[in-house]
């Protein structure tokens, strides 16, 4: 275990959406770095498992991004800590998958993707961009290769994600007065309880839908969580998203984006060189929705 005095040497940190997941494995590795690691969490059961997992100092923090009272209370728990050295970095790690066709989703669950992936995530970055100021900090955001290319019954996803690439670039010409790097980290695929929590959740949610509705999509829903089985088995390790935030975080020159994952890159490479209707029939025919 890194000595005390070594930890907070290197700075603290806030991550967010820590109880499991991305969030979970950068707390560990970076407090393992010698950071202090402040964890958001939303249960204290789940702050407690952090702390018994890390190999060097967590502070769990009860926060709720969709909470203006639980981002205030976090930044005075923060603040109380830190003082005027203020953070090092902030990874903007929370995040949900809504899925679903856009015809048949309710309206308010897209507020809460959008609530929860990008009206949160500033939230907090506003919150304690004093903090990041002082400590001359870091920001990165979890953003998605779906925030590049966006896929068939996964429309609310996507579109937070998307409008997080917009935020993030604006964010990082607006804050280079102060020096505060801002970073977003693209994934493809991850192995993380998200992915098969939102393919469950948009089952459930596709079993609310009146039998006439549902018809009209039955087969493209059928297709889609076949082919969510391959790509569940085709995910890469969470290690892969953690080396590239390590990166953000402590690396003289950190990237202002990080690609991750052959799938991402192999979207990225779409988007520049190919027309919007091949992209369409590449996407739809791997999914196995051509025709449906």
């Amino acid at each position: 275990m890194p000595a005390k005095n070594a930890a907070v040497n290197r700075g603290a940190v806030l991550i967010t959406g820590t109880s499991r997941g991305i969030g979970e494995a950068c707390t560990l590795a970076l407090s393992k770095l010698g950071f202090t690691v402040f964890a958001g969490v939303r249960r204290l059961s789940d702050g407690d498992c952090l702390k018994r997992k890390a190999c060097g100092i967590v502070k769990p923090v009860m926060l709720d991004v969709t909470s203006g009272e639980s981002i205030a209370s976090a930044v005075g728990t923060v603040t109380e800590v830190v003082g005027e050295a203020g953070l090092a970095g902030l990874v903007n790690n929370a995040g949900i998958a809504i899925a679903g066709p856009l015809e048949l989703l309710p309206v308010d669950a897209l507020r809460r993707q959008f609530e929860v992936n990008v009206i949160g995530q500033m939230a907090v970055t506003q919150a304690f961009l004093p903090l990041l100021r002082k400590g001359r900090g870091r920001i990165i955001n979890m953003g998605s290769k779906e925030g590049k290319m966006a896929m068939p019954l996964l429309g609310p996803y996507c579109a937070s994600k998307f409008a997080l690439e917009a935020l993030n670039d604006s964010l990082r010409m607006e804050l280079k007065p102060w020096g505060i790097s801002v970073s977003i980290i693209e994934p493809g695929v991850i192995a993380t309880p998200i992915l098969r929590n939102s393919i469950s959740a948009a089952e459930n949610a596709m079993k609310e839908v009146p039998g006439q509705k549902r018809k009209l999509y039955e087969m493209a829903i059928a297709a889609g969580l076949k082919a969510s089985d391959g790509i569940v088995r085709a995910a890469i390790p969470v290690e892969v998203v953690v080396k590239s935030v390590v990166h953000a975080i402590t690396s003289r020159r950190p990237k202002t984006r990080y690609v991750v994952g052959m799938d991402a890159r192999l979207v990225s490479i779409f988007c520049r060189l190919m027309p919007d209707r091949m992209i369409d029939h590449i996407m739809l025919k791997g999914m196995g929705l051509q025709g449906t």
